[in-house]
């Protein structure tokens, strides 16, 4: 009974912390995407192995994130406002989950120790895990402009 009588500011403020946090998260995995891509791959680096287990520890802690809180609070608000932006997630979250997959298979590439051919593979898996990512950010930024961002006003207001 209490739920019912919460506020919109009380049901969906934290949920605008939470996204803060996790851009923030998409932020850290952008700054390591791009050190990473700037190393020299078949260099006798010793931080290159870290570098590499350390974006994928990010990537996949960013991955999980969306899928288990931030789309699920998005598709919750959406439902309550009901304003057509479950359907917009129908939609992209699909896509998301095939992104997911990519992201999986990259981890699971290289997220250990990798042979000599692998590491000679690496500028372009990383090209491509980029593009993947790029995507994704994209995606998502639609899923938090519509079922989100369309309502901290509605949010405000109601406070």
């Amino acid at each position: 009974m209490l739920e019912n009588c919460k506020t919109a500011h009380e049901r969906w403020g934290g949920v605008h912390k939470m996204i803060d946090n996790w851009l923030s998260e998409r932020q850290q995995l952008i700054v390591l995407y791009c050190n990473l891509s700037a190393s020299k791959p078949l260099s006798a680096d010793d931080l290159l192995g870290a570098n590499i287990n350390r974006f994928c520890q990010v990537m996949i802690d960013y991955c999980s994130a969306g899928h288990f809180e931030i789309y699920e609070q998005l598709i919750n608000e959406a439902k309550e406002y009901d304003d057509g932006g479950v359907e917009l997630a129908k939609e992209l979250v699909p896509q998301l989950d095939k992104l997911t997959g990519q992201c999986v298979d990259f981890n699971d590439t290289y997220d250990q120790d990798c042979a000599f051919e692998q590491l000679a593979k690496l500028p372009a898996d990383l090209s491509s895990i980029g593009e993947v990512l790029e995507e994704r950010f994209e995606l998502e930024d639609q899923l938090i402009e519509r079922l989100h961002n369309v309502h901290k006003d509605l949010v405000a207001e109601e406070a």
